[in-house]
């Protein structure tokens, strides 16, 4: 099956000549989606608003974000952006959201690739071939009740992308999905949507990109991906979106037996940031890696939310994230370990570092394990701290001042999640960030990816 996106999924564009393209969401609603958003406008009303006191938002001022009255985005000219963020000729396909609206304009699709197919959602769940899976699996991972703001989603999404991975096909290149947000004076909210299903023995890199310009406007995006057995799925979330700007993130995947998941989640931009993670380890030999990057300054905030639910036995998982705030930064993570009783033989592994570049700056860690299995070996840690100052002595020693000496080793303190990136692009323009805000030079690279890397992520 070649990878397709169906051009009757795509309604006519009607423009101006002077617009790239126009929103192209959905005319009709089909009814199995009406029924699914429906359900989730119940579930907002009967759950009332949020007030950002609840126990799970403790850490995080929501104030800004409740208080705000978002007006839905639409899509806009987005060409210079592209332009900017594309990964070219390094994606094998390139799915573009702007303002949450799917730009077919901008994507860039390659039907040569066997064993992929990429199309609408709501297209999706009416076809023959896809249309059962689709509508039994979208929004089932997510449990509405706990993530208002993945309910607020559910029920104003226009429409998302479905992607679906064969059985053995392997996808040599990253499948990029660029989300772009605008926002302008007047607050806008954006919703995107995200379906992937892999099924056995496949394998694929996927790459969501989050950027935007302007201030006031909130992306709120959901990710769901179900794998089957002995699939490989190297994920990627680059989030680098305006200072001024909200993002909400929400990412729930459940793996099979023997599968291996991996994400690397990082987080660079918007004024205040949440990101739920949760995997499901729910088949025998199941294998999740976490790892996690938080680069962040002024007043920004960044909130992560990961639990790792081992729901079957003989399933190892390792997490590592850490954070370098400056300034008035802040930062929470809450990480947790959930065994089941029938998960005997589980070995995970926690950790979160945190670099703390001022005085003025705050992290709050939460680990937690909560294990019913009696077999296992689970360990959790967390450390919070200033640089090291008999290193930074150490290198200005060597003739290095002692902002350069800093800047290094608060480079190599984030080298340790970016080398273990293997898709180049997503690593380059993190090593970018980072050269350019410290001063160092660009060509500036730590990307061993050596058996070291390997022995220490397993």
């Amino acid at each position: 099956m070649s990878q397709t996106l169906d051009p009757a999924s795509v309604e006519p564009v009607s423009v101006p000549a002077d617009d790239i393209f126009r929103p192209h969401a959905m005319t009709h609603t089909p009814a199995w989606l009406s029924t699914l958003q429906d359900q989730a406008k119940q579930t907002m009303a009967r759950n009332g608003v949020m007030t950002g006191k609840e126990e799970h938002w403790r850490f995080t001022q929501l104030q800004p974000i409740l208080r705000t009255q978002f007006k839905p985005a639409e899509a806009e000219y987005a060409s210079d952006l592209f332009d900017q963020y594309t990964f070219g000729s390094d994606a094998g396909v390139e799915i573009v959201f702007v303002n949450g609206v799917y730009s077919p304009d901008l994507s860039r699709l390659d039907d040569t690739i066997d064993g992929l197919t990429v199309t609408r959602i709501s297209k999706a769940g009416a076809s023959t071939v896809h249309g059962a899976r689709v509508q039994q699996t979208l929004g089932t991972l997510i449990d509405l009740n706990l993530h208002s703001f993945a309910a607020d989603n559910t029920a104003h999404f226009s429409d998302g992308i479905y992607i679906h991975i064969r059985a053995s096909a392997v996808i040599e290149q990253p499948v990029h999905v660029l989300n772009i947000t605008i926002g302008h004076d007047q607050p806008t909210v954006a919703h995107t949507r995200l379906l992937v299903i892999a099924d056995d023995n496949s394998q694929c890199t996927l790459v969501e990109s989050y950027v935007g310009s302007g201030a006031r406007s909130l992306c709120n995006a959901v990710t769901e991906i179900v794998c089957g057995q002995h699939v490989h799925i190297d994920h990627c979330k680059l989030q680098q979106e305006s200072k001024a700007s909200f993002h909400i993130g929400n990412m729930q995947v459940k793996i099979g037996q023997g599968t291996e998941f991996v994400s690397h989640a990082v987080t660079i931009g918007a004024r205040i940031s949440r990101n739920d993670l949760g995997v499901q380890l729910a088949g025998r030999g199941a294998y999740a890696t976490l790892n996690g990057l938080v680069l962040i300054g002024d007043v920004q905030h960044a909130d992560n939310h990961t639990i790792l639910h081992h729901a079957a036995p003989d399933c190892p998982s390792h997490e590592l994230y850490k954070h370098v705030l400056s300034d008035k930064s802040s930062a929470v993570f809450k990480g947790q370990i959930l065994v089941d009783r029938i998960a005997q033989k589980t070995n995970a592994k926690q950790s979160s570092k945190s670099l703390l570049m001022s005085d003025t700056a705050n992290m709050n860690s939460m680990p937690a394990l909560e294990i019913y299995a009696d077999d296992v070996k689970c360990t959790h840690g967390s450390t919070i701290g200033p640089i090291d100052e008999d290193l930074v002595f150490y290198l200005r020693s060597r003739g290095i001042d002692a902002d350069a000496a800093r800047h290094l080793l608060t480079y190599a303190f984030a080298a340790d999640v970016t080398r273990r990136i293997k898709v180049a692009p997503v690593r380059r323009r993190i090593e970018d960030i980072m050269a350019g805000e410290h001063g160092l030079p660009q060509d500036l690279r730590i990307n061993d990816l050596g058996a070291f890397d390997d022995a220490v992520i397993r």
